[in-house]
Formats: C-alpha cells, sequence, structure tokens
C-alpha cells in the first residue's frame, strides 16, 4: 500500500494529471474519488490545517455552487465554509495530495512534484501536449 493519498476527481484534467505524475514515478497511490467519498469534517480539517492555507483557499468557484450560495461574502466563518463544504463535495478544490513530505492542494499539477518522495522515472506531457517532465525524469524548464 503506498503512502501516498490523492483526494481525486476523474473529470479534472489537472487531477488526472496529477494522478499520472505521481503514477511516473512507480507509486500507485491511495486514490480517493472525493466526490463519491467525502472527507468527514474532521478530516478536512485536518487536510486544510496541513496544508497551512485558509479554508477559503480550499474552495473552489467553477462548476460549484460557490455564486448561489454567496459564499463570496465575508459573513461565513470557516466552520461555515467547511459546512458548505461538507453538504457539497464540488465545493473542494482539488486535487489535494498527502505524501510523507506534505499536503498539497496541486494546482497548477506540477505543484505535485515538490512533494513526491520518489523522482519521476520517465517523460510526461500534460493532456494539453504541456511537456513537464523530460526523457531524463527531470522537470522541463519553461523558456
Amino acid at each position: 500500500m503506498s503512502d501516498i493519498t490523492i483526494y481525486h476527481n476523474p473529470v479534472c484534467g489537472t487531477s488526472r494529471n496529477v494522478l499520472a505524475l505521481i503514477r511516473n514515478t512507480g507509486e500507485e497511490p491511495t486514490v480517493i474519488e472525493y466526490l463519491k467519498t467525502p472527507p468527514d469534517r474532521e478530516k478536512l480539517v485536518q487536510l486544510i490545517a496541513a496544508m497551512d492555507i485558509t479554508v477559503r483557499s480550499v474552495l473552489r468557484k467553477k462548476g460549484t455552487p460557490y455564486d448561489e450560495l454567496g459564499l463570496g461574502d465575508s459573513k461565513w466563518t470557516d466552520d461555515q465554509l467547511i459546512d458548505f463544504m461538507l453538504q457539497h463535495p464540488i465545493l473542494i478544490n482539488r486535487p489535494i495530495v498527502v505524501t510523507p513530505l506534505a499536503t498539497r492542494l496541486c494546482r497548477p499539477s506540477e505543484a505535485v512534484l515538490d512533494i513526491l518522495p520518489r523522482p519521476q522515472l520517465g517523460a510526461f506531457t500534460k493532456e494539453d501536449g504541456e511537456a513537464v517532465i523530460d526523457e531524463k525524469g527531470q522537470r522541463v524548464t519553461k523558456s
């Protein structure tokens, strides 16, 4: 069993790219499709704390009921925002990756490279055609 976990949405291109980058290290992570199996309150609070980011930073706006619920209003407390995420898991931004090195919201997908304990094994190109890792397993530098 891997010591890497990804909170994944298979419909999301960024999430698919992150999962593929993890697998490109030879690891098979624990994949939690968080829309089917959302984290409970304790786990969500733990993940946010481990990422050391604000609750608002985890809120996803695009393709969610964010606007309809008025979540941009500063009146909502962190606890209330977490309640909304528990009621509507699509509001949880993704992918969240947990490794022995750190827990991170991996947007853009290359952010996962900083927390993977093993190196990339070969070339990797994102779904949009952008080369990220070369044939030697090294990051491609953008010019």
